[in-house]
């Protein structure tokens, strides 16, 4: 079994999540990078590319690899899916910060001349100039008048006129709830037996896909049902952290399942009924 090298550290978690249980398929099956090309028609300097996380593999590929190392394609496109959507988010921030790369040559002479801004527009535009700072002017005019306002309140405050009191000329104060950051949402785990099954009052999903990362009502439904099962996820907070996948992975060993740490529709059915469904005994 060859020595996997460390993913990059900046790849996001749903992606090396994808990255590592393709390694373990491709471990598990067995096969060289050169036969696991012939298998899936994928060159093994594209595997290697995707195995190594510097490129997503498409789904067809993720979906070959789950074949071959007799695993549920269905489960392992969703988690593609997944880490797809982070791939994507990535690449839109680069793109946004990089700058076009000029290499000299004449497409690369108009690529320049096209970012370029012109130092004077040419005729007929400067309507459309004027138009573009106008709002900026109106901005700017509503900012002194605002600021003439609350001068002037200000000395209503410290000198108000004739006749009125101090209390009245006073500007209300703004509330402390207005000022403060909106709270955290808070969980708590109501459970109930109905049909066989338990729930906490958080979420009722039977096959929800949750990993590194996620957060929400969902997490905190895992996170209950995990601590009622004996095995503590840490704080009730909805936030898919370490503590939770390692409970999630302690739950999926005691029910015979694979232990990736993700939880699906099998570890769903194992938290939902409880351990007399599962195939092994506790311990």
């Amino acid at each position: 079994m060859p020595r996997w090298k460390e993913l990059p550290t900046e790849l996001d978690p749903r992606v090396r999540q994808l990255a590592v249980r393709l390694r373990r398929l491709k471990d598990h099956s067995g096969l060289t990078m050169r036969q696991l090309a012939a298998k899936t028609g994928y060159s093994a300097k594209s595997w290697e590319r995707y195995l190594g996380g510097r490129t997503l593999p498409p789904p067809e590929a993720v979906e070959a690899m789950a074949r071959i190392g007799g695993d549920d394609p269905t489960r392992l496109l969703a988690l593609h899916e997944i880490a797809a959507d982070a791939w994507g988010d990535r690449r839109g921030a680069t793109s946004v910060t990089k700058a076009p790369h000029v290499t000299g040559t004449a497409e690369a002479a108009e690529a320049t001349v096209a970012v370029q801004v012109p130092e004077s527009p040419p005729a007929g535009t400067r309507k459309t100039r004027r138009r573009v700072r106008s709002p900026r002017v109106a901005l700017v005019a509503g900012t002194v008048t605002l600021v003439v306002a609350l001068s002037a309140a200000v000395l209503m405050v410290v000198r108000p006129p004739d006749g009125v009191s101090r209390a009245a000329a006073a500007p209300v104060a703004p509330s402390a709830a207005a000022s403060s950051s909106p709270a955290k949402p808070t969980y708590t785990c109501r459970m109930e037996r109905i049909d066989g099954h338990w729930y906490a009052g958080n979420s009722r999903t039977q096959d929800a896909l949750l990993a590194d990362g996620f957060a929400g009502p969902k997490v905190a439904e895992a996170q209950c049902l995990l601590r009622r099962a004996g095995i503590s996820p840490g704080k009730i907070d909805g936030i898919y952290g370490p503590l939770t996948r390692r409970a999630v992975q302690i739950i999926q060993k005691r029910a015979g399942l694979p232990k990736d740490g993700l939880v699906g529709p099998h570890t769903w059915k194992a938290l939902r009924v409880g351990p007399h469904t599962w195939k092994v005994p506790q311990g």
